[in-house]
């Protein structure tokens, strides 16, 4: 009866690492002419080995139609184009519109602010006064009660 089965590697490596972890445990207690036609043979050993084989990596190209690309028929026509390139423009457009809307609105705070400090009587002290910076950074506006 034949066994189809492979051995385990894993298990084939650790009685591999037992044995020679039995046999580096007595090397040092050989005599030296033994250590040395261990050695030998060992080197013998490796020149015969085969050589592992070189893995190259090489990059493949797709080419139109083929597999990945779906139909040839689907390729990049005009219409498809224009459908990739419209979801950045419609990005731009309204980054433009953002920008805009905040630059205005940050303009006609600044203006409104301007037109209250000029409307109001301030003594040219107040403008060199520390806390002045600070109470027009605390935005007066909000705390103003309309007359």
């Amino acid at each position: 009866m034949k066994s189809n089965a492979k051995p385990d590697m894993h298990r084939v490596d650790q009685v591999g690492r037992s044995i020679s972890r039995r046999l580096n445990e007595h090397a040092a207690d050989l005599p030296h002419d033994i250590t040395e036609r261990l050695r030998v043979a060992r080197m013998q050993a490796l020149s015969q080995r085969k050589p592992e084989p070189l893995r190259i990596f090489v990059p493949h190209l797709a080419t139109p139609g083929g597999p990945g690309m779906g139909n040839s028929e689907e390729g990049l026509n005009l219409w498809s184009r224009i459908a990739s390139v419209l979801p950045i423009i419609f990005l731009l457009l309204g980054l433009a519109t953002i920008h805009i809307f905040q630059n205005e609105n940050r303009a006609n705070e600044i203006a409104q602010l301007d037109a209250e400090l000029l409307i109001d009587d301030l003594p040219p002290a107040a403008y060199t006064d520390p806390g002045f910076l600070i109470f027009l950074k605390s935005n007066p506006l909000e705390s103003k009660v309309p007359d």
